[in-house]
């Protein structure tokens, strides 16, 4: 053979060997790009330092201790090469970031004080109690979240929602005096008695009653239906039924290619501890979710669409 042909076939020979890689996790990582979009890479396993944040003005109301070196900020650790989305204060977003967690370890809890059957699908559990009875499940946490944040702004006229029967129960009424009665599949409404309740007694006393006659599929449609590529931190991913789902967002980071993760919280059936989920279909993100547009998003117990993403 000449030279020359064997120095080109000896070429050949080394380019392709080099394409194969030496690393025995090759073939993990080409599996990892192809579950991806292919316009998307998948990041890289999350450790990275941040500063901490040591005050804020938010309030929660149910946390007479709260300590903000505990708030999901300074807890949930931000992926190499990325930073948070921007958040206004006094929004429910910013709020969210801030809620208190557990200590890390925590587990979550049902109800009535037992363990959850399983306890590897969350990453941190939020310091928010549950109350002694069924109540408090997926779209009923996401609501009390919702009116919490609206209470600590005593912003009361913001806190309302609909029965399953579509009535409107609202907290400035509840406050007044004007509060629901439920006959069958009818609802009429007591006249307002002349003094204002304000305290957080009666608040979570209006709570009782929203998780008792609201849900999933009366709250699906309050909302407004969202596109991934409008997300931000306070949406969720929501489907109506008997039983339906709901999660909600609360935190993103973006880098500087755009590429966008999320995090995750919900409650669930039974009435259980709120938590943060991992990420069950990549584990190297820890609890954050890969932003894309694809018809399926999976979550560690629902299987949600694109379509389910809506906002307050």
């Amino acid at each position: 053979m000449p030279y020359f042909q064997f120095c080109f076939l000896l070429m050949l020979l080394c380019t392709n060997y080099a394409c194969q890689g030496e690393s025995p996790n090759n073939n993990q990582a080409i599996a990892k790009q192809q579950t991806a979009s292919p316009t998307e890479a998948v990041p890289t396993k999350v450790k990275q330092t941040q500063p901490k944040i040591d005050s804020t003005t938010n309030q929660y109301p149910w946390k007479k201790d709260y300590d903000v070196r505990q708030a999901l900020i300074n807890q949930i650790t931000v992926p190499a090469g990325y930073k948070r989305v921007a958040t206004r204060p006094n929004t429910f977003g910013d709020w969210l970031r801030f809620l208190p967690l557990q200590a890390p370890g925590a587990k979550v809890h049902y109800f009535d004080g037992r363990e959850k059957w399983t306890q590897d699908l969350h990453e941190r559990v939020v310091d928010l109690d549950i109350g002694k009875k069924d109540l408090q499940q997926c779209a009923d946490a996401i609501m009390r979240l919702r009116a919490e944040f609206h209470y600590s702004q005593q912003a009361y006229d913001q806190i309302h929602f609909n029965y399953t029967s579509g009535d409107r129960v609202a907290f400035d009424d509840w406050r007044k005096g004007k509060q629901p009665r439920v006959r069958g599949n009818g609802v009429t409404f007591s006249a307002p008695n002349g003094k204002i309740d304000n305290s957080y007694q009666n608040f979570s006393a209006y709570l009782y009653q929203i998780f008792n006659y609201a849900g999933t599929a009366s709250l699906s449609k309050e909302l407004k239906t969202l596109s991934m590529s409008e997300m931000q931190v306070g949406d969720l991913f929501i489907q109506g039924g008997f039983p339906g789902h709901a999660v909600l967002v609360l935190d993103m980071v973006e880098n500087a290619a755009g590429q966008k993760l999320y995090l995750l919280g919900q409650s669930y059936m039974p009435a259980q501890s709120f938590h943060i989920l991992k990420n069950q279909a990549q584990p190297d993100l820890g609890p954050w979710h890969l932003l894309t547009d694809q018809e399926k998003q999976e979550t560690a117990e629902w299987t949600f669409t694109r379509r389910d993403l809506k906002r307050f």
